[in-house]
């Protein structure tokens, strides 16, 4: 199997030219980025705001987080209970992390999947020149491939940069989405605590 996939690798190498190297290199992190910020976005809990806010004030006692919501309302509820004048502010200061967390590798994954299809394009162009560098020589059946190699390298470095790029595109929208919602119900949590009593008194 490890065999296999080495003389797979070295296939996709030889057939792609240079540009190969970074394309696949730009695969790996993005995937990684992609799974990284999957298992980050965990909501942790399919209740409503209201209903995790009103559960957790009162559990005894208090469960271990499961997620970026059940972290926030733990915080939120920790940071009410020390009644500090202006809470707001100590609301925004508590989750500042939670919401930077929600943007990681937002922008590593879209300059990939911006990038991994200029990045076949490259290669296509390289494969044209050999193309038509083997059309000048009239070398068709050259050992290096010839119109045939410089042809296969066009479209599969196009080919390549494509299949890196759509399925992040897509994917790295809906983790993208995700985000928006969790962003969306993470300021949700602050208005709830601020409008309870000591929100009332603190704000």
């Amino acid at each position: 199997m490890f065999e296999g996939l080495v003389s797979d690798l070295a296939y996709f190498f030889e057939v792609g030219g240079y540009v190969m190297p970074p394309l696949i290199a730009g695969t790996v992190v993005l995937w990684f980025a992609i799974g990284y910020r999957y298992a980050l976005l965990k909501r942790g809990t399919e209740r409503s705001v209201r209903v995790l806010l009103q559960r957790m004030a009162t559990e005894q006692p208090p469960r271990k987080p499961r997620g970026l919501l059940d972290r926030a309302v733990a915080r939120g509820l920790g940071v009410v209970r020390k009644r500090p004048p202006y809470l707001r502010r100590h609301l925004d200061d508590a989750f500042a992390d939670l919401e930077a967390a929600t943007k990681r590798y937002h922008t590593l994954i879209f300059t990939i999947v911006a990038a991994a299809p200029l990045t076949g394009l490259l290669g296509t162009v390289v494969g044209m020149i050999e193309t038509f560098d083997s059309l000048g020589d009239m070398s068709l059946f050259a050992q290096s491939g010839g119109i045939a190699g410089g042809i296969s390298q066009a479209l599969f470095t196009t080919q390549m940069g494509l299949a890196v790029a759509i399925p992040g595109l897509i994917i790295g929208g809906m983790l993208d989405r995700k985000a928006f919602v969790i962003r969306h119900e993470l300021a949700q949590i602050k208005d709830l605590l601020c409008a309870g009593p000591t929100g009332e008194s603190a704000a």
